[in-house]
């Protein structure tokens, strides 16, 4: 028998403005342990519990920036105090005049619970350049002032990108209060292509497995949200991996050569195609995701050569998130990152659909050098230019189990 799914993530918007005080903090904490109890008792591993938030500066945008950063600080006590780990505080977008960006990094640096993003396109607005330089300056900062920095673990350049997504540093929220979820939903591709397939047979293997997963998931989900006195407010069937629980040796399994190779978006598309395919009620992203650091096969390929920042630009045109946690010599500049951050905001906006980035500037290293972040959230890897130069040769591929 298969085992079901972990649930990545279960989070709950909260309605309320901000300043969101202690009560507040701890009725969203009793509410999401009640709904995570229910899982549990379905038989459902529930790996964390995160709050979304309305945008902060929609609600203390007047306020002075050294305030807004105090209140960060509280925030994060009351978020210890309530067994939360994960709070995002929306997106934030560069304030005129003398107010300064700096304060998107301010929030993260020193409160480790803490999300927040910038928003850098939008379908109506297109590509804004500031709010990517504004972007890319926040990762220059949080690599120099986070440990190891891995700050920018907590932190996105988001295009085109609605509320409600459950994913972290991307999620926001706006209306009433709700839940949604996500998977991790690696092992359900892996099942879905087990044995090999060829490219016409993949959207219907895939959409036949998530349903057979998802379907009951969201039964649940809908009765917790119920219990809970909330909406529920769907899915994101994006396929997270976690370490060796692989996307990447999911894909592989299909029988279509190492993920990196030709025919890696073709197959990426028409995975894509199931995920959306599925008739369940989603948000969010749902599309492949293809985090770099997040995935030991992932990490494996980009490592031997099969994979850069071209092929993950591609890729994006055809699945899901854009670039995730891809590292990056701690020397990039803040123009180096604001080129990239524009080209997947380019992406988002042409294509009318949801992208982010988030990229690890890695403090110390350079090119060639491989990571060593403490995490274990995170598989350590090469860190490659963000110049071009001479490819280097492709390494002979590893298998992805075994």
């Amino acid at each position: 028998m298969v085992p079901k799914p972990p649930v990545r993530a279960l989070t709950l918007g909260v309605a309320g403005p901000h300043p969101l005080d202690l009560p507040t903090v701890r009725t969203a904490a009793s509410a999401l342990h009640h709904a995570a109890s229910g899982f549990g008792e379905a038989g459902y591993e529930v790996q964390t519990l995160r709050l979304s938030t309305r945008p902060v500066l929609a609600d203390l945008g007047r306020q002075s920036p050294s305030s807004v950063i105090q209140y960060a600080a509280r925030l994060q006590g009351f978020l210890e105090e309530a067994g939360l780990g994960f709070c995002s505080l929306g997106p934030l977008a560069p304030r005129a005049g003398a107010e300064s960006p700096e304060i998107m990094a301010d929030l993260i640096v020193g409160n480790q619970a803490i999300d927040c993003s910038v928003v850098v396109a939008t379908l109506a607005g297109g590509l804004d350049v500031p709010a990517a330089a504004a972007a890319a300056r926040t990762m220059v900062r949080l690599a120099a002032e986070t440990d190891e920095g891995f700050g920018n673990f907590n932190f996105a350049a988001i295009a085109c990108i609605n509320a409600g997504t459950p994913f972290f540093p991307a999620a926001y929220h706006a209306g009433p209060a709700n839940l949604t979820l996500a998977l991790q939903g690696a092992g359900i591709v892996a099942e879905a292509l087990a044995g090999g397939a060829e490219l016409a047979d993949v959207p219907g293997r895939v959409k036949e497995k998530l349903v057979e997963h998802a379907q009951p998931v969201v039964e649940l989900a809908q009765r917790q949200a119920a219990e809970i006195g909330v909406v529920f407010a769907g899915i994101d069937l994006s396929p997270a991996p976690d370490g060796p629980d692989s996307i990447a040796a999911a894909l592989e399994q299909a029988g279509h050569g190492p993920v990196g190779s030709p025919g890696t978006l073709s197959l990426a598309a028409a995975l894509t195609e199931g995920l959306k395919s599925t008739g369940l009620p989603t948000c969010g992203y749902c599309g492949l995701m293809l985090p770099v650091m997040e995935d030991t096969v992932l990490a494996r390929r980009w490592e031997e050569g099969w994979l850069g920042l071209d092929q993950l630009l591609a890729y994006s045109a055809v699945c899901g998130t854009g670039l995730d946690t891809v590292p990056l010599p701690g020397d990039s500049s803040a123009a180096e990152l604001t080129r990239l951050i524009c080209d997947v905001a380019t992406l988002a906006v042409r294509l009318r659909k949801p992208l982010s980035a988030r990229l690890l500037p890695v403090p110390g290293k350079t090119a060639g050098q491989r990571t060593q972040f403490s995490s274990p959230y995170i598989v350590n890897t090469l860190i490659k230019s963000l110049a071009p130069g001479p490819l280097p040769p492709r390494r002979r591929p590893e298998p992805a189990v075994g």
